[in-house]
């Protein structure tokens, strides 16, 4: 089957565990690169022979921590993959990265790597120290600096609604990001996951997190300073210069499919005319075990209903300013909610294409709520 998609790489092991982190990680013991190497390249050639003849839009290696992968690891991972299917000429290979890791980033770019998604999550020392963070602002501004001199394309993560945190603080740091030359930006509200470090802090009333209204308030800011800057709201927390979208969070957003690589990850891929939810597991030697016994680590591998890929459809696109184009199964199911919801300034609607207004992005889940209600 011909048709473009996306591939996640998940490596799953960090230095620390970020208090606030829920994925799917595990502190470093050593990760072995024959191995790694070897169990990530036999489950791409698993995928390649279910997907022949398709074209691959973007590569991402996300985790954990990326960039404490070795540089031989990202390198036979993305060698393997531009054997298996042929890639887009402007294909996009994203890394995460640590700022703690600046040194290694050349290194990543040798390797094919061509976009550095880097995790400053702030500039300032104290909050950094709060979120468990092992470098400082001064690092994470220098791993800024190299990354736009290593990498054509770069983006920064930055966490706001923090305990105590002004609107004049974080105005101050979206300031100097922008000034600092990026072009992408990930903002994303604190949030307190299930069975975090920050999950049991609260539910012992160590602290308390912002309110509503100043979470609300620094949301309006951003959207207003990077606005101006040029870097306009594309989904609820990614900003973007022209050309800058992430072509592989744009992938996930628009239905398109993907494949899941690694200990846990999750795919969505289309064979035989069926879209398929996949999952593999999610202990790193376990992983390991499976992929060297059965030449996968699949503990999911289902069909999804219509409701479900429906579902999926609009949680995802209705992120986006672009919104998702329904088909007439959407409609007969969803247009009286969808009609309601416009005439409450919550949804736009141009013919079959809706999109959530500003403020219906802001209020995504209630909006969510009423559409499937």
């Amino acid at each position: 089957m011909n048709g473009d998609f996306a591939i996640y790489v998940h490596w799953p092991f960090c230095a620390r565990i970020c208090p606030y982190c829920d994925f799917n990680v595990r502190k470093e013991r050593g990760a072995d690169p024959a191995a790694w190497s070897a169990a990530l390249t036999a489950e791409l050639a698993h995928w390649a022979a279910l997907t022949p003849g398709r074209r691959v839009t973007s590569l991402y290696f996300g985790g954990g921590t990326p960039s404490l992968a070795p540089h031989s690891v990202i390198a036979t991972v993305i060698d393997a993959a531009a054997k298996a299917w042929a890639f887009a000429d402007d294909a996009e290979i994203t890394l995460e990265a640590n700022p703690a890791d600046a040194a290694r980033f050349a290194g990543f770019r040798a390797a094919g790597v061509n976009r550095l998604s880097l995790g400053a999550q702030s500039f300032d020392d104290a909050a950094l120290k709060f979120l468990g963070r092992d470098h400082s602002g001064a690092e994470a501004r220098a791993a800024i600096e190299i990354a736009l001199s290593d990498f054509p394309r770069v983006s920064a993560d930055f966490i706001y609604a923090l305990p105590g945190q002004e609107i004049s603080q974080w105005t101050e740091e979206l300031r100097a990001a922008l000034a600092a030359g990026l072009r992408h930006l990930s903002l994303y509200q604190l949030t307190i996951e299930p069975g975090t470090a920050f999950d049991r802090q609260t539910a012992k009333g160590r602290w308390s997190p912002a309110g509503d209204g100043l979470a609300a308030d620094l949301f309006d800011a951003a959207q207003e300073i990077t606005a101006a800057a040029g870097l306009p709201a594309y989904e609820i927390s990614n900003h973007a210069g022209a050309g800058h979208r992430s072509r592989h969070n744009s992938a996930y957003w628009s239905g398109a499919d993907y494949l899941g690589i690694g200990p846990g990850a999750h795919g969505r891929v289309t064979i035989e005319g069926v879209r398929r939810a996949t999952e593999t597991a999610r202990a790193p030697f376990d992983y390991l075990a499976r992929v060297g016994r059965e030449g996968h680590a699949l503990t999911l591998d289902a069909a999804l209903t219509d409701e479900e890929r429906r579902i999926e459809k609009f949680a995802m696109g209705l992120r986006t300013v672009d919104g998702v184009e329904a088909d007439a199964s959407d409609l007969a199911a969803l247009g009286p909610a969808i009609d309601a919801l416009a005439a409450d300034g919550f949804l736009v609607r141009d013919g079959a294409r809706i999109a959530a207004t500003p403020n219906g992005r802001r209020l995504l889940n209630a909006v969510l709520e009423r559409v499937f209600a």
